[in-house]
């Protein structure tokens, strides 16, 4: 039987292709529980011409002698530490003899896998640095995944399958990152494992915006949310909320306005003065919707970096997400701390919370959504509106349906829904909406209803449809 007829599977068949490519030579290193990817090319055959080491250290103790001590050795820092190793090593030891000829590669992972002794979390760091060419300069693609099969044989075996599929990805669909990464889970599902971080780095990436591969993740469906910092530094989600407080301002962001901060401002105060949050760490993110990113059909790829670049610049974190309801929003966050989880709304968001119709995809309808929503220590923090005829609505006078006003007041009177103090009313009458159409129009008084540093972004960049105000372009 011949490597071609062994490759009865589309993964196995990407393993052997990268097997008979003669372009493609490397080594293999996994540590943990993640010493799978190496097996399928040898299962399929013709690994020789591949694979110059594998390597598998799974005591600690051994894995430290090789790759130095590690504070976490599941760990982005784990991982880029074994790719700098073995890279140097294939290049001092291989370079004059094959580095005309061959591309080098190092595939790496280092996985916790479900224990047998208590259910911890499954999950993974993997990578691969590849030439694309011989004599080139390097490039990196590295990967955080969750595994979520409830056996750990089948984990092993998904970490196999993706780890084929990044490979083949790095080799031959370098050049169309978007198709690479929604090939990550070929011959797999997101119910068996999950990809919530992907950054590419290197001479072949340089043109390659992290932030746009992260809501990729998400679009796709391989996330269910992404994160990158204020610098635009792309993020594992579960470890940058890792038992930190929290507080999220839910928006379009488009602009940002005096609201929006004023909002922001008002619901800080309030959560640091949680008895619960003093002397904690609060991690404010600014969430955007896939919902929302894609209310006009689809997600237009410029109108996001705008969004969050004026974002960052006010020194914001940004999370994207595909979380529509919000006690899966709370559940998600609740998954990485314990801790105390804020959440800014306004009043029609509260409206649009106590609208029935939303839940009859739950079998407890809106009872389910608030239990859902409030049982991991999330409070809700509400900013009032204002009618046309100048009416203050707040929690005080929020019209509720009359069958739902026990659930109303219960929330209220045990402090799961509290009003925002302090704020200006002024900004009451601002709507992202009407400040949008404005910057279109070239009415200029939209500069008054947001921050000056937004208002300057928006001039020089021209976002958002910037038209310069009527009165300048007639002068021109």
């Amino acid at each position: 039987m011949t490597p071609a007829d062994k490759a009865d599977t589309g993964v196995d068949k990407k393993a052997l292709q990268i097997n008979l490519d003669a372009l493609r030579y490397g080594t293999f290193a996994e540590i943990g529980a993640g010493q799978e990817v190496a097996r399928r090319f040898f299962r399929v055959g013709a690994a020789s011409g591949t694979v110059a080491k594998t390597m598998s250290a799974y005591d600690m103790t051994f894995s430290d002698a090789i790759y130095g001590p590690s504070e976490r050795y599941v760990s982005r820092q784990r991982l880029l530490t074994m790719l700098d190793h073995e890279y140097q090593l294939l290049s001092e030891r291989l370079a004059d003899q094959r580095g005309s000829k061959t591309s080098f590669f190092v595939f790496a992972n280092t996985v916790a896998a479900r224990s047998y002794a208590k259910q911890n979390e499954a999950h993974g760091w993997m990578g691969i640095r590849f030439q694309t060419h011989p004599r080139a300069e390097f490039n990196d693609i590295i990967i955080h995944v969750r595994m979520l099969d409830r056996e750990n044989i089948q984990q092993q075996e998904a970490l196999g399958i993706i780890g084929v599929n990044l490979m083949h990805g790095a080799f031959y669909l370098y050049q169309t990152p978007e198709k690479l990464i929604g090939a990550l889970l070929d011959a797999l599902t997101v119910e068996r494992i999950q990809v919530d971080m992907i950054r590419f780095s290197g001479p072949d990436f340089h043109y390659i915006d992290n932030r746009l591969m992260a809501l990729q993740l998400v679009q796709l469906g391989l996330s269910d949310a992404a994160m990158f910092t204020a610098d635009g530094e792309v993020v594992r989600p579960d470890e940058f909320i890792y038992k930190k407080a929290i507080l999220v301002e839910r928006g379009s962001f488009r602009p940002v306005t005096n609201t929006t901060q004023d909002i922001l401002d008002c619901a800080l105060a309030q959560f640091m003065a949680e008895e619960r949050n003093r002397g904690e760490e609060v991690l404010v993110l600014m969430e955007i919707t896939m919902q929302n990113l894609a209310a006009a059909g689809s997600v237009d790829h410029t109108d996001f970096l705008d969004r969050v670049e004026v974002l960052g610049k006010l020194g914001r974190n940004v999370l994207i997400s595909k979380f529509g309801e919000y006690f899966r929003l709370g559940g998600y966050l609740s998954r990485a701390t314990n801790k105390m989880i804020g959440v800014a709304v306004g009043i029609p968001t509260l409206r649009e919370l106590f609208e029935e119709k939303f839940y009859s995809n739950l079998d407890g309808g809106i009872l389910e959504s608030f239990g859902r929503l409030f049982k991991n220590a999330v409070k809700l923090y509400v900013y009032p509106t204002q009618t046309p005829e100048g009416e203050v609505i707040s929690l005080e006078n929020f019209p509720v349906p009359v069958h739902l006003r026990p659930l109303f007041d219960y929330l209220v009177q045990n402090g799961f829904v509290e009003d925002l103090r302090g704020y200006k009313r002024e900004n009451l009458s601002i709507f992202s909406r009407d400040v949008l159409k404005m910057i279109q129009t070239g009415d200029e008084s939209w500069e008054a209803m947001v921050p000056a540093q937004v208002a300057q972004m928006i001039r020089t960049n021209k976002l958002y449809g910037y038209r310069a105000p009527r009165a300048a372009a007639m002068a021109r």
